[in-house]
């Protein structure tokens, strides 16, 4: 399990260049209504009635996997998951980006990024067919400095293979990157890493362990509250 270190932000911050990393579903993007969409498709061909997006919220940053298990209250191991999850991520390339928008707030922290010229990018497990299209649906592939997607590297989230690929890919230093994330995943592959790591305490988390739980440097409750990290050392 991942331990908070004390003085991180001073230590992030001593660095000319350095950068800030996202996981995208949960974190940087509210993708939940386009994912519970797909998940209420595959519940509709099987008889079931449409769950609300509330309910399926706390499974997305599993992605597929998530939503088939939550959605059908199948496992992993059911017969059925396979099929089901190979129907869920066909309906889900066609939806993609119809209701997905910024988690409220990381707008204005990634405008706040770039203006102080602070690298961002995105590491999710959401597989390159779904993210790339999605990040230039949204106009955001452009903008950010890299995208690792969870088959860029041979092992996903937890392993620290997709954030180390990251910071090797920007050229940057290990103690020069911040990963941000909603997900204890997120926190433990950022650790390894060697990256600093802020946890996203935003209210849908309702499997153990909580937010408060998992060990990062950082953890907040609003998006806004990223802002107060990258304000200059004298104004914090």
């Amino acid at each position: 399990m991942p331990t908070a270190r004390p003085h991180w932000l001073e230590r992030w911050s001593t660095h000319s260049q350095r950068a800030m990393l996202f996981d995208l579903d949960g974190t940087l993007l509210d993708s939940a209504p386009d994912l519970a969409h797909a998940a209420n498709v595959i519940r509709g061909q099987r008889g079931l009635a449409p769950m609300p997006v509330d309910a399926l919220r706390p499974w997305i940053s599993q992605g597929a996997r998530g939503m088939i298990t939550r959605g059908l209250g199948i496992t992993t191991d059911h017969p059925e998951f396979e099929p089901a999850r190979s129907a869920f991520m066909e309906v889900y390339a066609q939806c993609l980006s119809r209701q997905t928008t910024w988690w409220p707030g990381m707008d204005r922290v990634v405008d706040h990024l770039e203006e102080a010229g602070i690298a961002w990018g995105i590491v999710t497990n959401k597989i390159a067919r779904f993210t790339e299209p999605l990040l230039r649906d949204i106009k955001l592939y452009d903008r950010c400095a890299i995208v690792v997607s969870g088959d860029t590297t041979p092992h996903p989230k937890p392993h620290p293979a997709p954030v180390a690929h990251a910071i090797e890919r920007l050229g940057l230093p290990a103690e020069a990157v911040v990963y941000v994330g909603d997900d204890l995943r997120d926190i433990e592959s950022g650790f390894a890493a060697g990256a600093w790591t802020i946890g996203c305490d935003f209210g849908h988390h309702v499997q153990e362990p909580l937010p408060h739980q998992w060990g990062a440097d950082a953890l907040i409750q609003r998006a806004d509250d990223l802002s107060r990290f990258l304000a200059p050392a004298g104004s914090r």
